[in-house]
C-alpha cells in the first residue's frame, strides 16, 4: 500500500511535534513503520489521508461504542456547540450526564467529571489519600491508570509499548509512596498489606487490565482485594476509564457484582470528546472542594461539547436493551475465528474478550500478569500488524494493547477480519520459511 502521504504528514508533524505524535503509542515505534494519519470516520471504518479504508478495532482506544460519527452524537455535538462551546459556569448538562452515570454504574453515588482518564485517576488517588489521612498507593505492574508521576511506575499501555515502564522524571519520593505487586497475585498483595496496611490509602486496579493486552482476573481475586481493603480500611479504586460502559452498562463491577469505594471513568462517557470522570460513595466524594477538604478544579470539566456528546451516547447505551448482547456475540465471533486462524498457522496464542473487548497474545503459555504477557512474540505481532493494514485492518500498534468492538460492526466487518488473518499469517509464514 502506498502511504506516500502519511509519510509526508509525519515528516511535517516531527518538526514541530515531539516525536511527531501526542502520544507515543501513535508513533509505531513497536510495530515500525510510518504512522497513518486519518482524515475520516463512519460507523465500523475510517480513511486515511491516503485513502485507503480500514475496519477499525481501536476506535479511538475505546470510546466510541457507537462507531465513528454516530449521528446521534454528531447531532448533540453540533447543537451544543452553536450555543456555545465554553463557559467556565456550572450547566444543566453536567447535571444530566452525572444522573446518567449515577443511574448506571452501581457503585457511584456522586460524580465530578475532569477532562481525561489522567485527570480523573489522579484526582481519585488525592481523594484516597485525603479521605484516609495516608500516603501510600498501591498500583499493579502492567496496569495503566494515565500519565501522572505516581502511575509511571511498572506501568503498561505506551509506557510499556516502549520499555520505559519507570519514566524517567519521576521524583524519588513520588515512586516511594507507590507500592506496584503482580496482578493476579493475592498471596503478593496479603504481604504488602500485611507489611504497610496502616499506611495504604488506595488500592488502584484495572479490574480487566486492558493496558498490556487484554488480561481477566483469576476466580476469587478481585473479592480477594475487596476484602482486604474492607478489612484494613483501604479506599479500593477501580480504574474502569476502559472498561467502564464496554463491558457492561455498570462496567466490571456490575458483572461481577463487587462495588469499590471510587470508580474513574472516561472514553465512552465523552462519546470521542475528551473527559473523564471520578465517583463513588457520597461519604467519600463529598470530602472534595468546595464542600470537603480535598481539592479538585478545571476550566473544562464538564466542557458543554463533551457533556452533549456524553448524553447521547449514553442514552444510546441506556436504551438499546439487547445492544450488550449484540456486541459480546461478535466480539465472541471474533476472538473464536483468531483462535482457530492462529491455530491453523501453528502461532502459539491466548485469547481473551469480555463484553465488547477482546485481545490476544502470541504466546505459548497462559497470561495472567505483566511477566507472562512480556513473554509475547512481538516481532511475529509487528509482522501481522503491517499484514493487517495492507489488507484494510487496523489494529492496536502495540502487542500490549486491547481491541474493540463497536455497535457499528457487523458479522461481515468479522467475517472480512478472519479472512484478512488467514491470509496475513500465510504471507507471514511464508516470508519466515
Amino acid at each position: 500500500m502506498n502511504f506516500e502521504r502519511s509519510i509526508s504528514a509525519f515528516a511535517r508533524a516531527k518538526n514541530v511535534i515531539p516525536g511527531g505524535v501526542n502520544s507515543s503509542v501513535r508513533a509505531f515505534k513497536a510495530v515500525g513503520g510510518t504512522p497513518i494519519f486519518m482524515k475520516s470516520g463512519s460507523g465500523a471504518t475510517m480513511c486515511d489521508i491516503d485513502g485507503h479504508e480500514y475496519i477499525d478495532y481501536v476506535l479511538s482506544w475505546g470510546p466510541l461504542i457507537l462507531g465513528h460519527a454516530h449521528p446521534a452524537v454528531v447531532k448533540a455535538i453540533a447543537a451544543a456547540a452553536a450555543r456555545g462551546s465554553s463557559f467556565g459556569t456550572p450547566t444543566e448538562a453536567e447535571s444530566e450526564l452525572a444522573e446518567l452515570i449515577c443511574a448506571m454504574v452501581p457503585s457511584v453515588e456522586r460524580v465530578r467529571f475532569t477532562s481525561s482518564g489522567t485527570e480523573a485517576t489522579m484526582n481519585a488517588v488525592r481523594l484516597a489519600r485525603g479521605y484516609t489521612r495516608r500516603d501510600k498507593i498501591v498500583k499493579f505492574a502492567g496496569c495503566y491508570h494515565g500519565a501522572a508521576d505516581a502511575f509511571l511506575i511498572s506501568a503498561g499501555s505506551s509506557a510499556l509499548t516502549l520499555g520505559v515502564p519507570n519514566s524517567p522524571g519521576i521524583p524519588k519520593n513520588v515512586a516511594a509512596d507507590t507500592i506496584v505487586v503482580p496482578y493476579n497475585d493475592a498471596s503478593a498483595l496479603e504481604r504488602t498489606f500485611r507489611e504497610y496496611g496502616a499506611q495504604i490509602a488506595g488500592v488502584i486496579i484495572e479490574p480487566y487490565v486492558g493496558n498490556m493486552g487484554l488480561v481477566l482476573p483469576r476466580p476469587g481475586y478481585l473479592e480477594r482485594v475487596r476484602e482486604l481493603c474492607t478489612s484494613y480500611k483501604v479506599v479500593l479504586i477501580f480504574d474502569e476509564v476502559m472498561t467502564g460502559f464496554r463491558v457492561a452498562r455498570g462496567g466490571v463491577q456490575e458483572r461481577l457484582n463487587i462495588m469499590p469505594d471510587l470508580t474513574t471513568l472516561g472514553k465512552v462517557i465523552g462519546g470521542g470528546l475528551p473527559v473523564g470522570a471520578f465517583g463513588g460513595r457520597a461519604e467519600i466524594m463529598d470530602y472534595l472542594t468546595p464542600d470537603g477538604p480535598v481539592f479538585h478544579a478545571g476550566t473544562l470539566s464538564g466542557n458543554p461539547l463533551a457533556m452533549a456528546a456524553g448524553i447521547a451516547t449514553l442514552k444510546i447505551v441506556r436504551d438499546d436493551v439487547t445492544l450488550y448482547d449484540r456486541l459480546e456475540v461478535l466480539t465472541k465471533l471474533l476472538t473464536d475465528g483468531l483462535r482457530e486462524v492462529f491455530t491453523k498457522h501453528d502461532v502459539p496464542h491466548q485469547t481473551a474478550y469480555a463484553g465488547s473487548m477482546f485481545g490476544y497474545f502470541f504466546a505459548p503459555e497462559p497470561v495472567s500478569d505483566l511477566e507472562s504477557a512480556m513473554k509475547s512474540d512481538v516481532a511475529l505481532y509487528a509482522k501481522y500488524f503491517h499484514a493487517m493494514l495492507d489488507r484494510g485492518v487496523y489494529l492496536a500498534p502495540s502487542q500490549f494493547e486491547a481491541g474493540f468492538v463497536s455497535s457499528a460492526h457487523t458479522t461481515r466487518d468479522i467475517e472480512r477480519t478472519l479472512a484478512a488473518a488467514d491470509d496475513a499469517l500465510a504471507e507471514v509464514g511464508a516470508a519466515v520459511s
